[in-house]
């Protein structure tokens, strides 16, 4: 497959044009011209770029990638070894940020929710006019059995907040560091959100508003969609995809 369609694709059926995001989605570092073998991960580093290497990659393929708005690294460290990586062994890298938590097909947050049973799931958690996250229903299920159940799905070591009814039947999930979209979820009476991520002030708020929180870790919440993402594209395009598990314990 080459470059060019590759990426074309992949803007299109991510939508990318839609978000403001904190940084370019899409192609970051340009390399070789045909992809044959893709490595997908979570977040672009060093590890990764050296684990590549080792599996002969045309392109790598991340949520979290190596350019953001809010950071303007000049090429040294560890930055300059990511960079060096890239250009010396002609791999491209791929990031897409909030397209991928989007996505109602292989979005982080979608395909969380299927795995934890939900229905009618729809766009939910908006950020920078567009909606990230997802939201869906449950049977009235006790609340212990829906904790074990993203314990045993996406992080056994959660950490729970459980501050919400005893039965729970309406949930919302943003992946990664979106804590303080808590506050829709309280807006919309839903009974659960879960989040990868919690700062100090979300114990009390939830507490006082009657809503059960889950930090279920900003990786673990989003290895998902790259993971999906992959998938599909081996699907559709007969390419060699191999997910590369980087576990971060954040």
């Amino acid at each position: 497959m080459q470059r060019e369609e590759l990426v074309q694709y992949l803007n299109d059926y991510l939508r990318c044009s839609d978000f403001a995001d904190l940084g370019p989605n899409g192609l970051q570092v340009e390399g070789r011209q045909e992809i044959q073998k893709v490595v997908t991960a979570v977040s672009a580093c060093v590890e990764l770029f050296e684990k590549a290497i080792e599996l002969k990659a045309d392109a790598i393929l991340v949520h979290h990638g190596i350019i953001w708005d809010f950071e303007r690294p000049v090429y040294r460290g560890g930055y300059k070894r990511r960079v060096k990586l890239l250009l010396e062994n002609d791999i491209n890298l791929l990031a897409y940020h909030l397209p991928l938590d989007a996505h109602l097909e292989v979005g982080n947050n979608a395909v969380m929710a299927r795995l934890l049973g939900l229905h009618n799931i729809q766009p939910f958690g908006e950020y920078k006019g567009q909606f990230v996250g997802v939201r869906g229903t449950l049977p009235a299920t006790d609340a212990g059995d829906v904790f074990d159940r993203i314990k045993g799905k996406i992080k056994r070591d959660a950490l729970i907040f459980p501050y919400g009814p005893e039965k729970i039947s309406r949930m919302g999930l943003i992946s990664g560091g979106a804590q303080k979209e808590v506050r829709q979820a309280i807006d919309l009476g839903l009974d659960l959100f879960i989040s990868g991520e919690v700062s100090e002030f979300i114990m009390h708020l939830v507490k006082e508003e009657g809503i059960h929180y889950v930090a279920a870790g900003h990786y673990a919440t989003e290895r998902f969609g790259v993971q999906a993402l992959g998938e599909h594209l081996r699907e559709r395009f007969d390419l060699d995809v191999e997910f590369v598990d980087i576990p971060n314990p954040v």
